[in-house]
């Protein structure tokens, strides 16, 4: 990690949904939070809670020096909305298998 920079991943108490133009596309009781210095909190949501039969592959990738290389999904009318890092770097390797979003509703 960068001087100054951290990164925590805990399990969160409170649940998650995330719907889309009224369509529920994810809703777990077992997400993951991750905190980052300067990022808003992220859920980080088990593959097994997310409707992916909704979701297309992305050719999106990103890197993030921290997290690793993360991979996109999209909706027809929503592209990247979803994110994950596959292959996560080890400081934050328990958001393997776990998906993100960009708007997430916590219950």
């Amino acid at each position: 990690m960068t001087t100054g920079h951290r990164i925590t991943v805990e399990k969160s108490d409170r649940p998650v949904r995330v719907a889309h133009a009224g369509q529920v596309l994810a809703e777990s009781d077992r997400p993951l939070v991750l905190r980052e210095t300067g990022c808003p909190d992220r859920y980080y949501i088990p593959a097994e809670d997310v409707r992916l039969d909704l979701l297309t592959p992305s050719a999106t990738r990103t890197y993030c020096p921290f997290k690793g290389t993360a991979s996109y999904w999209s909706l027809p009318d929503a592209a990247d909305l979803v994110w994950a890092y596959p292959e996560p770097k080890p400081d934050v390797a328990e958001i393997k298998d776990h998906l993100c979003f960009y708007e997430v509703e916590v219950l």
